[in-house]
């Protein structure tokens, strides 16, 4: 689930720990050049330095001058998402490195990380992207092949939870909950990227738009642990969510992917467990965050093990970091699982405070660096 779907309350309590965890807020001056854009967010509007700017790798430095934590997204003219940079505080700076092709696309603050956000129109111009690594080629073709994978893999599993839940089977469903979500969280920034199916599937209670209706895997979440019943509302929402995975299963092909959102999305998905696993915010009744919190990481590792070779020829001292912190994540998450191979790990509600910030700790000193593997793939 993404971080749009915290409440304000809650980005603003997180704002000042996940400045430390993007790498790249800081107080400092932007830098310039035509493919720079300054981005300028108040409470109440969103000033970009230039409408124009040419076609292929582009800069957003970011500035937020209001009283708010924001969030900034380039977006395609249906609103998909070409890339975004979420959770910045009230008086922070931070720089996101996107790949965009010639044509229009809108750039959006979102004050209170809430609702369509303040746009601007903007247009990309000129004739070709410049010509890429066939290395960072061969990257994106696999991690496209991956996403697919993923959401191949997580339908059937959703399917077998589905069918607990039509069949009132309490405990089978309750078993089947926290599987048919892997595929998903390995691969979020792209499922997220359509813009219109993570409101569907993966909000939380909290996260709910004016008007909007609470469905997907954490309202049946709510229904077997809090609830401790499913209901005839619920058999109908079960059949909802597999209509909208299998809709996700379908445009995943059609996913806008370049080296840049790989790069991105790996450190959104740090993000993800920043603001929402290790609080344990996300699986607040069933408490199985700690299987989430594995697959972010493991789909955060996939992208960075796919991009490793042209990153490690350009900043070899990143890459040896990412290493390090990515082993002594995945260390620490051993822990709380008895069988390495499996997804059978601790109750969250059973890792007390000094462990989760520990886990948190862990956390933030992969995502640092991580931060930084979008401008190595492009240096």
């Amino acid at each position: 689930m993404r971080a749009v779907r915290l409440s304000v309350v809650t980005a603003a309590a997180t704002a000042a720990a996940l400045a430390a965890v993007t790498g790249c807020t800081e107080k400092g001056s932007s830098g310039s050049g035509d493919r720079v854009i300054s981005v300028t967010a108040t409470d109440d509007k969103c000033e970009v330095s230039k409408k124009e700017f040419p076609a292929g790798h582009i800069e957003l430095a970011i500035e937020n001058k209001g009283s708010k934590v924001t969030e900034v997204y380039v977006l395609f003219p249906d609103d998909r998402i070409v890339t975004e940079r979420e959770n910045i505080g009230p008086g922070t700076k931070q720089k996101v490195t996107a790949e965009v092709k010639a044509g229009d696309y809108t750039i959006a603050c979102k004050p209170g990380m809430k609702g369509d956000g303040i746009r601007q129109a903007v247009k990309a111009t000129g004739g070709k992207v410049a010509k890429r690594d066939p290395r960072l080629d061969a990257a994106v073709a696999a991690y496209r092949k991956y996403a697919q994978e993923q959401a191949d893999a997580t339908l059937p599993l959703a399917e077998t939870f589905a069918k607990a839940v039509k069949a009132g089977d309490l405990e089978a469903a309750k078993k089947a909950y926290a599987p048919s979500r892997i595929g998903w969280e390995r691969t979020e920034p792209v499922a997220e990227s359509f813009g219109d199916i993570d409101p569907k599937v993966d909000v939380r209670a909290d996260g709910l738009e004016a008007g909007q209706k609470f469905t997907g895997w954490h309202r049946l979440e709510k229904s077997l642990w809090e609830d401790k019943k499913i209901t005839a509302e619920d058999k109908t929402l079960a059949d909802e969510l597999i209509t909208d995975l299998t809709d996700w299963q379908k445009r995943v092909g059609k996913a806008e992917i370049t080296p840049t959102s790989m790069a991105n999305g790996a450190k959104e998905l740090l993000d993800e467990v920043a603001t929402g696993k290790v609080t344990g915010e996300e699986e607040r009744y069933s408490h199985t965050d700690l299987v989430d919190f594995k697959a972010n990481v493991e789909g955060a590792e996939q992208s960075y093990e796919l991009l490793k070779p042209v990153a490690k020829e350009n900043d070899a001292a990143l890459v040896t970091e990412l290493d390090k912190q990515f082993a002594a994540l995945n260390t620490l998450l051993d822990k709380y699982r008895v069988d390495k191979n499996s997804y059978d790990f601790t109750s969250y509600d059973k890792v007390g405070d000094a462990d989760r910030k520990q886990l948190s700790d862990a956390v933030n000193a992969l995502a640092e660096p991580l931060s930084k593997l979008a401008a190595a793939v492009v240096k």
